[in-house]
């Protein structure tokens, strides 16, 4: 599987300290392992996933979109509920 990452999700990952980049990684292998484990998204956010999990006590929003035909999954944003919507329909 092909996985692409947003500029803006390479930062807030270079930011993260490595205990938590772990539980990132482990979070990432789990929605590649079943894709549709996010809540998809409607209207302006269609196409999108967010799953929503815990990270370092506090409950964390990670946007992609899966692409079934060309096997990529990609990267769109990270972070906590404050605005993370807005953002990303934005970006």
């Amino acid at each position: 599987m092909n996985i692409i990452q947003t500029s803006s999700f390479k930062k807030t990952v270079k930011k993260l300290h490595p205990h938590l980049k772990k539980d990132l990684d482990d979070v990432i292998h789990a929605i590649i392992q079943n894709p549709l484990i996010g809540e998809p998204k409607i209207g302006d956010l269609s196409g999108i996933f967010v799953h929503k999990f815990r990270m370092n006590h506090q409950q964390t929003l990670l946007a992609y979109m899966h692409h079934d035909q060309t096997i990529t999954l990609t990267l769109l944003a990270l972070g906590s509920h404050e605005n993370f919507y807005r953002d990303l329909k934005s970006s």
